[in-house]
């Protein structure tokens, strides 16, 4: 295998002052967490960059597959090396560019960094030696040195010659955990993993809250809900996930409030219990997957009705998609197909025929004070069940049943 390094670039966290490091360090952490199933993992971070040492072809695979998932990486290219011969060199130029020879006609250039002064040509020179071997070679391949299609980049050190020309996209954004904890409330439905994705994106650790009402809902419901938290876990940090006993809350407000608010109601009391967990897990704010207009409880009127509950940052990152982008992102982070189960949730159980879209707050206020809440809400924290994921997966013995 001729590479022996992956170089990853920072991209947005190279903007950063004095608290770079942190970033950085966090980064690290987070690749050292993604693949604990292949470490050790040799990881030497530098300013601007990053390297990790391949030490053999199956976790260079590995690598390659899933380090795009990793947030606060831009791009990363794999490095070959080779010994400080010319004829060496040239040969790696030639088999690193076999990589791209059947993408049709295309630009390249060649780019030289000579950190060893000592190599008996210098930059300049090399970058036409190099360019002459490989344009004979490609006759589909033309020179461009503004904007090529291809750059073949060189870097001569002490220890030896280092070759790229690969650059593949990451995810961007920021290392998870760099930018503090908030809950997402995740419904099971196609918004809220998908809110919970992107401000992880802006480096947010999360924890997740789900309202579970059996026997109204069944536990594929609950599965599902596992199963996308459980999604989430791949773009490089655990999730735990909080499962809140909601039915005694639900029943009790279908009895004691007006049909058309107990939707508006709902949802207040589900950001009261978020909000009271919050506290508890020492969380920043509350995530939710709301999109203004999409539903009877996320017009503005409704907005203001749930948020009068709180204090406590909303964080809202879909509030201005269409339905369209929504479902898009959902499938590129592979969590669409899950949403899309047909199970009831608590969002869907006790449905209004008519509910209101621009509920008066003092209205809400008023229905709700005839019912003391408060003690429920402390009892759905308290009694409510925690699971941790990616949760590991154990192996089956084989020969158990033969015991």
């Amino acid at each position: 295998m001729i590479f022996k390094e992956i170089l990853i670039r920072y991209g947005e966290l190279s903007t950063k002052g004095r608290n770079k490091k942190d970033f950085i360090a966090r980064l690290r952490e987070n690749i050292k967490y993604t693949f604990n199933d292949i470490a050790p993992l040799k990881i030497r971070a530098e300013r601007d960059r990053m390297f990790i040492d391949i030490e053999n072809e199956e976790k260079f695979e590995v690598l390659m597959k899933r380090l795009p998932e990793v947030f606060g990486i831009q791009t990363f290219s794999p490095v070959a090396s080779c010994s400080k011969d010319l004829d060496e060199m040239k040969q790696l130029a030639l088999t690193i560019m076999d990589e791209f020879k059947d993408n049709g006609p295309m630009t390249f250039k060649v780019e030289v960094k000579r950190t060893d002064k000592t190599f008996p040509l210098e930059s300049h020179a090399l970058q036409r030696e190099m360019g002459a071997t490989i344009l004979p070679n490609y006759p589909n391949i033309s020179v461009d040195v503004k904007k090529p299609d291809v750059a073949l980049r060189i870097e001569i050190r002490d220890d030896a010659v280092y070759m790229m020309a690969q650059v593949i996209q990451g995810a961007g954004g920021m290392p998870v955990g760099s930018n503090g904890k908030s809950l997402l409330m995740l419904s099971g439905g196609i918004d809220s993993p998908v809110a919970g994705y992107l401000m992880m994106k802006r480096g947010v650790r999360l924890e997740a809250i789900h309202f579970f009402s059996p026997p109204y809902t069944s536990q594929n419901s609950l599965q599902k809900v596992k199963d996308l938290a459980n999604e989430l876990t791949k773009f490089g940090a655990s999730i735990r996930l909080h499962i809140i006993p909601f039915t005694e809350i639900q029943v009790l407000i279908k009895e004691r409030i007006p049909e058309n608010m107990t939707m508006t109601s709902t949802r207040r009391l589900m950001m009261q219990v978020a909000d009271r967990l919050r506290e508890e897990l020492g969380a920043l704010a509350i995530v939710t997957g709301e999109s203004l207009g999409q539903v009877a409880s996320q017009t503005l009127e409704s907005l203001t009705a749930i948020n009068d509950v709180t204090s406590t940052p909303i964080l809202r990152p879909l509030i201005a998609m269409d339905k369209l982008d929504i479902i898009k992102i959902a499938e590129r982070i592979g969590t669409y197909e899950t949403s899309i189960l047909p199970y009831e949730d608590c969002c869907t159980i006790f449905t209004p025929s008519s509910p209101k879209t621009k509920p008066k707050l003092e209205k809400v206020q008023h229905y709700e004070s005839f019912t003391e809440f408060d003690e429920l809400i402390e009892r759905a924290v308290k009694n409510r069940e925690m699971h941790v994921f990616p949760q590991k997966k154990v192996k089956e013995d084989k020969f158990a049943d033969l015991l």
